[in-house]
């Protein structure tokens, strides 16, 4: 019961290890169907790339009948997920109380704003929202001009969603030990907060406190990929062995003598006037010798890619992360490889994301429906399938 990023990335996941992830969608569909260009109207990218290994079922869950049918699938699963807010599950009359008599094995994790023990517990929440309450906002501000800014990337809706599949993962080991379900909470707000206070607490760990917070190399203004004399690249000269090396590749002995270079514990408290003077010197020669210069060094560089040269960089080629497969509506689609891997058990995408309620009448029948029920469902609008006597999104 997820829709939009958060929820559906955290199943993909689930789906993408094996999982059989049932998505139960409204009739309206996830919302994300409709971002981005799109082939097929309901089957958008940002859709398409948060929701394969998955089966669709189109529910009306404001009817008796699509609540009822809904607690038949909740009797046999292992896992419930839903991102709404509890509040919202409450009025459904499928909060935990409720699923846990029909399924007392069943491990009901809900994936939403804030935690149910503060004045926050019943607000909405939003990947913007919590970006800001946590602060990424005036983080950026400190290293640029002084305009607060989102980082442009749902990160929040990705770190919880990860941090929701392990909090589900270890649910089911404590109930594959104990025998026992559990409710399982993970909050966006407490999780983003504690994802960045890990960096930027700082000196606030302290009490007192030692100074006002803050990773001081993540906040240097310099901290960003370097001008080259044509381009840019991305260049971590970190530890005191790959400064000895730098130094000397770029003829830069003076350096070796200056203290505020020769240590990490001095670069670190120096963090801005190094980063600036690296800044300087790596506009003086081109991306392209740079590169050879920072292998030949062995200092670790990347290229700075943009979202096309990604998808042709030779590593990922090579390991064929973004294979072009065949949709079974969409036709030819990129798709993206599980990144984790296994010796036993290896990941592999099973099914592409489904049109909505594609599989609703296979689901039902599963569950123990007949052919009868599922009909009437059908013709009594409680569920939707993709054919010609369902309304399509």
């Amino acid at each position: 019961m997820t829709s939009v990023l958060m929820g559906p990335y955290a199943t993909q996941t689930l789906g993408d290890y094996g999982a059989d992830v049932i998505k139960v969608e409204s009739p309206d569909g996830d919302i994300t169907r409709h971002i981005g260009p799109m082939r097929h109207a309901g089957m958008g990218p940002v859709f398409l790339n948060a929701n394969r290994s998955k089966r669709s079922i189109c529910l009306d869950l404001k009817q008796d009948a699509g609540r009822d049918a809904l607690l038949r699938l909740i009797a046999n699963a292992d896992v419930l997920v839903y991102n709404v807010r509890p509040q919202a599950m409450a009025r459904l009359n499928l909060g935990y109380e409720v699923v846990a008599k029909i399924n007392p094995r069943l491990v009901y994790a809900g994936v939403f704003g804030f935690g149910q023990d503060g004045p926050y517990a019943a607000k909405p929440a939003y990947d913007d929202l919590i970006q800001g309450a946590t602060g990424l906002p005036a983080l950026s501000a400190r290293t640029g001009d002084g305009t607060p800014r989102y980082v442009p990337n749902a990160v929040v809706d990705r770190v919880v969603g990860l941090t929701a599949v392990g909090a589900i993962l270890a649910s089911l080991v404590h109930r594959d030990r104990t025998g026992q379900g559990q409710r399982v909470d993970i909050p966006m707000f407490e999780t983003m907060a504690g994802f960045v206070m890990g960096d930027h607490l700082g000196g606030l760990t302290y009490e007192p406190p030692l100074d006002r917070g803050g990773y001081a190399r993540h906040l240097s203004p310099d901290r960003r990929p370097y001008q080259t004399s044509d381009g840019y690249i991305c260049a971590m000269v970190y530890n005191d062995k790959q400064w000895l090396s730098f130094l000397r590749a770029v003829g830069r002995d003076d350096l070796l003598a200056d203290i505020r270079y020769t240590s990490f514990a001095q670069r670190a408290v120096n963090i801005d006037i190094v980063y600036a003077e690296l800044s300087r010197i790596f506009q003086t020669r081109s991306t392209a010798e740079w590169t050879k210069l920072l292998d030949d060094a062995d200092v670790p560089a990347m290229r700075m890619h943009d979202l096309e040269s990604m998808l042709e960089d030779p590593h990922l080629v090579a390991a064929n992360f973004f294979p072009v497969v065949e949709h079974p509506t969409e036709g030819p689609i990129r798709n993206m490889k599980v990144s984790a891997t296994w010796s036993e058990t290896p990941a592999e995408t099973r099914r592409l994301a489904p049109q909505l309620g594609q599989q609703s009448a296979e689901i039902l029948q599963e569950a123990g429906f007949s052919i009868d029920e599922v009909a009437a469902l059908l013709r009594d609008g409680v569920i939707k399938t993709p054919g010609p006597n369902s309304a399509q999104v």
